[in-house]
């Protein structure tokens, strides 16, 4: 069964700034009924208030967890709980970690000595990719699929298969090696280079989305733009009936 798509409100944040009761109503009324979350752990109750609100659910949330100490660490878990999160997922390990196999897999350790940490709050612990882990390489293999290969069953990825793209990879085909590790897809589209404000709506650039959705479908689909060079709702908006007619 396909899960309800949902959207990385990072692509709104400047609206978010401004009016987060607001925006989360216009998202809700692009027909939206999930959100994936960021900076959420300095306004969780706003967050939990808002979402409530709006009619919108969060499963999925980005936090940075690797190098927190154990109060913030501690602090992060409590904000996910508040703000009803399922999966707690780590957006960025600082690129310089992932050069070596041995680096690469203390990362993954890092990550399966947490997952109980997560779990005794209820939640799954996920990690997402940059460009910068596919395009490092060991031995032949990206650094993202050495580390996948690493993790214990308890953590998931969520694998943004545009930068898996500029990283120099084919996402249809790491969907394919990786399989059910896979709990979450970053949709996005653009001309498949590194500036953020090429980024379109869904369906408008190079990506093979079609090809993308159909290897992962149960996967939750994430709608994202990281930046954009014109009306950002819009672009959402866009993606959002591009992959609603997907899945019809």
């Amino acid at each position: 069964m396909t899960q309800p798509l949902s959207v990385q409100l990072y692509t709104v944040r400047d609206a978010l700034t401004t009016d987060l009761p607001g925006t989360l109503a216009t998202i809700a009324d692009i027909g939206f009924t999930n959100v994936e979350l960021f900076g959420f752990v300095d306004r969780a109750d706003e967050y939990a208030a808002a979402l409530q609100q709006a009619g919108l659910t969060a499963p999925s949330g980005h936090a940075r967890l690797v190098d927190a100490d154990e109060q913030e660490l501690e602090r992060i878990l409590s904000a996910s709980v508040t703000v009803g999160l399922g999966t707690l997922i780590d957006p960025h390990v600082d690129e310089a970690r992932w050069t070596t196999r041995a680096d690469v897999e203390a990362i993954a350790r890092t990550f399966n000595e947490l997952a109980p940490r997560a779990a005794d709050h209820g939640l799954a612990l996920g990690y997402h990719n940059h460009a910068f882990e596919f395009s490092n390489r060991i031995d032949g293999t990206s650094a993202f699929e050495v580390f996948a290969g690493a993790l214990s069953d308890a953590v998931v990825l969520e694998l943004d298969t545009y930068w898996a793209k500029v990283g120099g990879d084919d996402p249809v085909a790491v969907l394919g090696r990786l399989g059910d590790q896979v709990r979450f897809l970053h949709v996005k589209d653009g001309d498949g280079s590194h500036d953020d404000k090429q980024q379109v709506a869904v369906g408008n650039g190079i990506m093979p989305v079609r090809d993308i959705v159909a290897a992962a479908p149960h996967a939750q689909q994430v709608i994202e733009l990281d930046d954009h060079d014109g009306d950002v709702v819009q672009a959402v908006r866009d993606s959002y009936a591009f992959l609603a007619g997907a899945h019809a």
